[in-house]
């Protein structure tokens, strides 16, 4: 395969996987799962700072640079810390921004991935719309055929088999549903 592109719901987003998948040449479109109460708090997300490659800081919504203080790796990630303390001091949009002292952004070291995903998943608005046609429809129905939301089989070659012979007999039921049993009949006979 030359290219493939690869839908997901929020419930897959981990940066090192999008990276993994970018190296492979596998296009992922997924959207980011919000992480910080700040916009559910009413104040600025980290969509609101502007990165600026060129100084290698974060634009804030008041126009204030933040610069980098700080690098810490974190669960194997070297993430980079940005914050401006004198220009937080007397800020008018700090309450707006942060109850603390200062605002504090973290940039993953490979962020430029993330923020590609973003905007590929700006261009795309309908690709989530088209995974959940595609995929929650059948996923939904093999679970109620189920009749519950876990395997019976265990070890992971017995769920393989499991969730194969499920997706057989939604297939064949679609088959039968599309084009009907004689034509599916005269298939299986050729």
């Amino acid at each position: 395969v030359e290219a493939l592109d690869v839908l997901a719901d929020r419930g897959y987003f981990a940066g090192e996987e999008i990276l993994a998948c970018e190296a492979l040449g596998v296009t992922p479109y997924l959207p980011k799962p919000q992480t910080s109460g700040a916009k559910a708090a009413g104040r600025f997300g980290k969509q609101d700072f502007v990165y600026q490659a060129d100084q290698d800081a974060y634009r804030c919504p008041a126009g204030a640079l933040l610069p980098r203080h700080m690098t810490t790796v974190e669960k194997g990630l070297t993430l980079h810390r940005y914050w401006d303390r004198a220009s937080c001091t007397g800020c008018r949009l700090k309450p707006q921004c942060t109850p603390s002292v200062e605002r504090r952004v973290t940039r993953w070291e490979h962020e430029a991935v993330i923020e590609a995903l973003q905007a590929r998943m700006d261009l795309t608005p309908r690709a989530m719309r088209t995974r959940r046609r595609l995929v929650e429809h059948p996923f939904g129905t093999i679970k109620a055929w189920m009749g519950h939301t876990h395997f019976l089989m265990k070890r992971l070659p017995n769920v393989k088999t499991e969730i194969s012979l499920h997706i057989l007999a939604y297939n064949l039921k679609r088959v039968m549903a599309v084009l009907g049993t004689k034509p599916l009949m005269e298939a299986i006979r050729a």
